[in-house]
């Protein structure tokens, strides 16, 4: 497909399905029902592929769900790409992701190198610049390459201005705008050089919210100075020296930014979020910005936006706004749902020759999807063998080099926030007691710390998310240094892979330990002459409130596990640096992003 394409050779049906990207999470050929649960899409089913042919799909979004192993995953995205060539159009489909790293990260952390996110590298910023923003996105950028990834839906710029804001937090490199930019300029430039498309998220900010755009509709009250100067800064910066292919848009209420107002489906009126306002996105990003790539929605199933428009009525509202793609407009999960596609196809169709929607505007939009495309060679993906694409994936995948840089990053990045008793290193004469969020934790910084010590140190645990207060206790009596743990805020839908997951795993979310748990117990230590230390595993807002019961606090900003496949050992470069930190073998030298009022 040539990034000439006009409107002249293609129909507007065909323009307007290249302006769709849908998920393909869960897929049954038959009903959902007890008997039969949703079944997750790892392989093509042949009814799916035939839709993307006969549509002309544009794009594909995978998450978790649909990736098990590099082999399948190369294969599913490879059988993607095969659908899309026996469409009319021919043009290769954008198949995008989520791998911000971090806690929001798609693939396997057993294939693939997740590292300790955003916030992390905020934390190294001070001491190496943007160095560990370059080789993590060069990394990232790399292993999805190789696995038939072209789009990936980072980095997030948005600055985290609000200690409450329970969706970015550490997702956001920090709080200082020009920090912000030159580490997401960094991330979308090496992303870019290496063939993957980046996407600038979430325009024109979602730093500055106590609501989660999947689950309500968030407003940011900022005047105009305040969103020019903190929230849209890094997009202007980064737009301006490394534009990004993709720029997504937020789920948001900026009254000062635009007051203009829509009418819910209830039948309220309320103010339009960025996503379907033409001044943000048209007159703002296209305009005074001067972005010329592609503008794509955030997911349009998210409360934010499905509370409050038909399915029809929001990819409308966003094509009217100026957006090129619409993200998860329907929900494709049963054989009975194949209809939606063409009848979302033929609404916009329907718009379009009733006046609503501009033709031409469809039509240039068109135009810079395809340009995309063609700027960024999809075509020669598709036409390489699958045993090729399969070959050349084990030559990038967990690269020991990759995997070094990786355990850098995790312990240039602890940060040492108080320290009001010089109580560390911990030495093989000490008794340690653990105290964290729950039993793989434990166990983790358990091992960590035994390799410091060659097995020598004596440790025990409790697990806070099924703890016996009594027990406890006994342990703090007995150890002569504590360490508590806790992470805050809780998990978002965004780090359990959207709103398919918030039901799934509201037990899951809620079955976290109580901040005040934890602080009795460090209290109780504390109390009987304990040497403390609290660790705060995410955002280190919370340390201000341990700061009486800990001789000394730490901020790691991850603590991400998982298990090798191999050796079925638990791994983690985050709680092996923690361990190297608290046992002496290496200094906390990172500096905190944001702001901790102790």
């Amino acid at each position: 497909m040539q990034a000439n394409a006009t409107d002249k050779k293609t129909s507007l049906k065909v323009q307007i399905a290249q302006k769709i990207m849908i998920d393909l999470r869960f897929y049954n050929e038959h009903p959902i029902t007890a008997e039969n649960p949703r079944k997750a899409m790892t392989q093509l089913p042949k009814e799916i592929a035939q839709l993307i042919s006969q549509t002309s799909l544009g794009g594909i979004i995978l998450f978790s769900d649909n990736l098990e192993s590099p082999q399948q995953i190369i294969k599913l995205n490879h059988d993607l790409q095969l659908a899309a060539t026996n469409s009319s159009l021919k043009s290769p489909l954008l198949i995008s992701i989520d791998q911000e790293g971090g806690r929001v990260f798609r693939t396997s952390r057993s294939d693939t190198i997740a590292f300790t996110g955003n916030m992390s590298i905020g934390a190294t910023y001070q001491e190496h610049g943007c160095d560990y923003a370059t080789k993590t996105a060069e990394v990232l950028a790399t292993e999805l390459n190789s696995l038939g990834f072209n789009v990936n839906h980072a980095p997030t710029i948005d600055v985290n201005s609000n200690k409450n804001n329970p969706v970015i937090n550490v997702r956001s490199f920090g709080e200082n705008p020009d920090v912000v930019a030159k580490l997401g300029q960094a991330q979308v430039s090496a992303m870019q050089k290496h063939n993957i498309i980046s996407t600038l998220k979430h325009f024109p900010g979602h730093g500055d919210t106590d609501v989660d755009s999947h689950t309500g509709l968030p407003i940011v009250m900022h005047d105009l100075e305040t969103v020019y100067k903190m929230d849209i800064a890094p997009f202007k910066q980064i737009i301006k020296h490394d534009a990004p292919g993709m720029v997504m848009t937020a789920h948001i209420q900026y009254p000062n930014l635009d007051n203009s107002e829509f009418i819910a489906k209830s039948g309220v009126k309320m103010l339009k979020p960025a996503t379907m306002s033409r001044k943000m996105i048209t007159n703002i990003l296209r305009e005074e910005l001067a972005y010329k790539g592609v503008v794509i929605t955030d997911a349009l199933d998210m409360k934010g936006i499905k509370d409050f428009f038909t399915e029809d009525d929001a990819v409308i509202n966003t094509f009217k706004a100026g957006v090129d793609i619409a993200l998860m407009p329907i929900k494709i999960r049963t054989a009975q749902d194949l209809n939606k596609l063409p009848q979302l196809i033929d609404a916009v169709a329907n718009a379009v020759n009733a006046g609503e929607l501009d033709k031409h505007e469809i039509c240039e939009s068109f135009k810079r999807i395809q340009k995309l495309k063609y700027d960024y060679e999809l075509v020669g993906n598709v036409t390489t063998s699958l045993t090729d694409k399969i070959s050349h994936s084990k030559t990038q995948l967990l690269k020991p080099e990759n995997l070094i840089i990786e355990q850098q990053l995790a312990e240039a990045a602890i940060t040492l926030v108080t320290s009001q008793n010089n109580i560390l290193p911990i030495n093989n004469r000490d008794i340690v007691h653990l105290i964290m969020p729950d039993k793989t934790k434990c166990l983790a910084l358990s091992s960590m710390l035994q390799a410091q010590f060659k097995k020598t140190l004596f440790v025990t645990h409790t697990n806070m998310q099924n703890f016996d207060i009594t027990k406890a206790q006994h342990f703090i009596d007995n150890a002569n240094i504590v360490i508590g743990a806790h992470i805050a805020p809780k998990q978002s839908a965004a780090e359990m892979g959207g709103m398919d997951d918030l039901i799934t795993n509201k037990q899951r979310i809620e079955n976290i330990a109580n901040p005040k748990d934890v602080y009795d117990l460090l209290k109780f230590a504390k109390v009987h002459n304990k040497k403390t230390v609290f660790i705060s595993l995410r955002t280190p807002y919370e340390i201000a409130q341990f700061n009486d019961v800990a001789d000394i606090s730490l901020a790691t900003y991850a603590y991400n596990t998982h298990l090798d496949s191999h050796t079925h050992e638990i791994k983690s470069p985050i709680f092996s640096a923690l361990a190297k930190v608290l046992s002496g073998h290496i200094k906390a030298k990172g500096y905190l992003p944001v702001t901790v009022k102790i």
